[in-house]
């Protein structure tokens, strides 16, 4: 499989969208339900409202690290805002939600605290939304060695611009 990179670097927000053929709270329980999270990125447990700060699972990396993160907006079914600060930097991720007709589009946002890292940190979010199609539509789930290094040059080109 050969994805293509959609991702799009705006000054320091890199953004990606997916659109999903679905009603725009089946699409948010794909984003905040903890079981259905499990099938894409990892489970999370804890009180799930804003300021508090849950414990999410990264299932696709290296030893399935453990992660706290911090809920800085929900607003139902539109818009979810997390942070994370770990060993790789400070995490800033907006997703927002909006339906139209029956189709949902998902504007995922990372705000980066620098855009040196873009080539190892777009590729990471393609694969991880892709993922979250495939979970939903009941399809193969991708392979990261599809999307990185391949599409590191995609997102390393924006810095340039």
């Amino acid at each position: 499989m050969s994805p293509t990179p959609t991702g799009r670097l705006l000054g320091d927000d890199l953004v990606l969208t997916r659109t999903f053929r679905a009603p725009v709270d089946d699409v948010w329980a794909s984003l905040t339900d903890p079981e259905r999270t499990a099938r894409w990125f990892g489970p999370w447990q804890g009180d799930a409202a804003p300021g508090h700060t849950i414990k999410v699972q990264m299932v696709h990396e290296e030893g399935k690290p453990w992660m706290d993160m911090t809920i800085d907006a929900c607003d139902p079914p539109r818009r979810l805002a997390l942070s994370a600060l770990n060993e790789h930097g400070n995490w800033y991720l907006d997703m927002v939600l909006a339906e139209s007709a029956g189709v949902t589009e998902l504007r995922f946002t990372q705000r980066l605290t620098g855009t040196e890292s873009v080539g190892e940190i777009g590729p990471g979010w393609e694969y991880y939304l892709d993922a979250l199609v495939a979970s939903r539509d009941g399809g193969p789930m991708p392979t990261f060695d599809d999307y990185y290094p391949s599409m590191k040059e995609h997102f390393e080109a924006q810095r340039q611009q």
